[in-house]
């Protein structure tokens, strides 16, 4: 079995408060808050304080591929962190490792693909080199 990461390997840092509603009918985190959760460690490291070389108001980003691995329950109440890193660098994208945990235990490892587009032709375009600089300042340590 690979070792599962640490916060510690990730470069973003949130976190979000599990809610009482966010249990199913089993007494655990439904599995669908967990991409909730994941969302959370995104949108942080979008809007990341370095990452002002991004022009917002030119471009949005949208995820077009989530791939989720459940490795242990989650049960209310309690603080879940989500790290968050980038992985790879495409000519329109990149590739985010993701991790969630809770206790210092992780309880899902996730890779996402978001792509940059747009927001008038809601069509990719290239990073800039000033965005690319950032992004690989902002990469996953992790295996």
């Amino acid at each position: 079995m690979t070792e599962l990461p640490k916060l510690a390997d990730y470069p973003a840092h949130d976190y979000d408060k599990l809610r009482y509603s966010d249990m199913d009918t089993q007494g655990h985190v439904n599995n669908a808050v967990f991409t909730t959760l994941l969302e959370t460690g995104r949108t942080s490291l979008l809007n990341h304080p370095t990452i002002n070389a991004w022009n917002h108001s030119q471009y949005a980003y949208v995820i077009a591929r989530l791939e989720v691995d459940y490795r242990a329950e989650l049960r209310w109440p309690g603080l879940v962190h989500v790290g968050t890193g980038v992985k790879s660098i495409g000519k329109s994208s990149i590739v985010l490792a993701q991790a969630l945990f809770m206790d210092d235990v992780c309880v899902v490892t996730a890779q996402s693909v978001m792509v940059q587009v747009g927001k008038t032709s809601h069509r990719p375009e290239p990073l800039t080199e000033d965005t690319r600089a950032i992004l690989a300042g902002l990469m996953f340590k992790g295996a």
